[in-house]
Formats: structure tokens, C-alpha cells, sequence
């Protein structure tokens, strides 16, 4: 926290942080890997630009460079002798002065780390998962920006995924004011039709994954035509296949949407392709994507 290093439960703020109450500020979601080279960081250098493009969105100026919350995150699981395990950088606002303006107040930087497994449960890359289609839509661009991984716009996935999971759901899917599909409550979304992989086009509101961009780049390599376009409900009631791609969920099929049946109503040969390319990319064995594993320890 804030350039020093300090015991789990000793990582504490104030009650009056201005982010506690408001939500201002951003975060990113990443994974360190087992590999045979020893522990990898998976594309922490494009998750920590990412961070520092939301803080810009957000007017926060951190005072630690990239490179330094780069060092300081393996420094992190270093320290903490763990090989495999989910990372939350945060940059957010020390205790300053309350209200709705947070110019005043000054700007940290956490990181943690710990051990996470399947976010969406053990069996969901296996079997698949249900989704529902969410009442709640994906906040306007001009309400807040989804170019951000802010604090705060997560209340927006929240409502959606309380829902789903009350009515009997494994997860939401959002769609943007116009009635595009956007994303899932922290998952991007793609659709599979013959040779073509689809995703939402980044204008109708998703997050621009670096799950997302791993699997684009993945699926054209294989050959597959990788397509952004807009997508409507109905593009996944009659896909072939559709899977949910994110840091914290990796590669998860969706065996139904709104309870219609998707594709043959399992995980199909195209999501596994990509699904077990993605997890020998992620442990360092193809030569292709090593630049994407980053030493905790070189």
C-alpha cells in the first residue's frame, strides 16, 4: 500500500475515504500462472496500462510510474511465495476531504494478492453456464465511461447479477441502452457462427478485455474470422456456441441464454479449441504468446 509493504490484516483505511462512499476509483483484475519457467504474470504490462488509461478518465495522477506498480506487483507474489493466484491493483483516493469532488483528496495505490479459483465455479469451464438477459442495461457512455474500470460502475453489474442468480441464473448479460448486447456482469461475451467468432463492438458498452483481445488474436491465428459487430439477444438464442472470456472467469461456455437452448446445449468444439489453447498460453508453452507470461522473478 502505497509503496510499502503490509501484512494482510494490517491493510486497513479510513472510514471516511472518499472511494469508500462514492466509488471513485479503478482497479484491474489479473492472474499469475504456474509455469515451467516459474511463476508468470499474464499480461501484466497491458493490465497496468489499462489501469493507468481509467485513472486518466477518472483525473487520478498516481505517484508511482507503470513500471513501478509493474515491479511492485511481482514484488507482491514474490514476497508472498505463491506461484498461482488473482491480483487486484487499485488506485483510489486517500482520506482528504468528503463530498462529491475528489480533486482534493490524494491519490494511492494498493495491490494484494491471493489465491482464486474458478469465478464462476469449478464445474462452469466443464459443463458450460445458464444466463439471463439482464432488465437492468449497461450505463450509458455518457453516464459513465466503459473505457474505465471504475469502482463505482460496478453497481451496475451487481444489480444484474443478484438478479440472475435470484431467479435461478449462473450469470447476467447486459445490453447497452439501445438493446445491443454489451457484456456479462464481468465477462466480455462472444458468439460462435460456422467459422465466424463474434463479439460485441466496443461502442455498445463492454469493457475492452484483455481476455477479450488474448482470444481474438487466438481465434485468428487458428483461422477463424474474428468479427465485432453489433449483437442482439436473438444472435445468441440462435448461435452456434457462445462463451463468457475474463481475467477472473477465463473461458466459460454459455449452454443457454433465457433459457433457450445454445448450439447443442454443451461446450463446443470451437470454445474448447480456444478455451485449451488460452490455458497452455497462459502456463507458457506456446512459443507464440510467451511475450504475454511475465517472470515474477527473471
Amino acid at each position: 500500500m502505497s509503496g510499502e509493504l503490509v501484512d494482510w490484516d494490517d491493510a486497513r483505511i479510513h472510514v471516511l475515504n472518499p472511494t469508500l462512499h462514492y466509488g471513485w476509483g479503478v482497479f484491474e483484475g489479473i492472474r499469475c500462472y504456474e509455469t515451467a519457467e516459474g511463476p508468470a504474470v499474464f499480461r501484466l504490462s497491458d493490465h497496468i496500462a489499462r489501469l493507468y488509461r481509467s485513472a486518466k478518465i477518472y483525473v487520478m495522477e498516481p505517484s508511482f510510474t507503470q513500471e513501478e506498480v509493474v515491479a511492485a506487483t511481482k514484488e507482491t507474489i514474490a514476497v508472498n511465495d505463491i506461484s498461482s493466484c488473482y491480483i487486484r491493483p487499485l488506485v483510489y483516493l486517500g482520506y482528504g476531504e468528503m463530498g462529491l469532488n475528489p480533486l482534493p483528496s490524494p491519490v494511492e495505490v494498493m495491490i494484494a494478492v491471493w489465491p482464486w479459483g474458478a469465478y464462476l465455479g469449478e464445474e462452469a469451464e466443464a459443463n458450460g453456464v445458464r444466463a439471463q438477459i439482464s432488465s437492468w442495461k449497461r450505463n450509458d457512455p455518457n453516464i459513465t465511461p466503459p473505457a474505465a474500470k471504475a469502482s463505482g460502475q460496478y453497481l451496475n453489474s451487481s444489480l444484474a447479477k443478484v438478479a440472475a442468480v435470484k431467479a435461478g441464473y449462473d450469470e447476467a448479460i447486459l445490453t447497452s441502452p439501445n438493446g445491443h448486447i454489451a457484456d456479462g456482469t464481468g465477462e466480455n461475451v462472444f458468439i460462435v457462427s460456422g467459422r465466424q467468432v463474434i463479439t460485441p463492438l466496443l461502442t455498445d458498452g463492454p469493457l475492452g478485455g484483455i481476455t477479450r483481445a488474448s482470444i481474438m488474436q487466438i481465434a485468428a491465428d487458428q483461422g477463424y474470422e474474428v468479427v465485432e459487430q453489433h449483437v442482439v439477444r436473438t444472435d445468441l438464442y440462435l448461435a452456434d456456441e457462445a462463451f463468457f472470456t475474463g481475467t477472473a472467469a477465463e473461458i466459460v461456455p454459455i449452454v443457454s441464454v433465457d433459457d433457450r437452448q445454445v448450439g447443442a446445449g454443451k461446450p463446443g468444439p470451437v470454445t474448447r479449441e480456444l478455451l485449451e489453447i488460452f490455458h497452455r498460453a497462459t502456463r507458457g508453452e506456446l512459443d507464440r504468446y510467451r511475450s504475454w507470461n511475465e517472470l515474477v522473478r527473471n
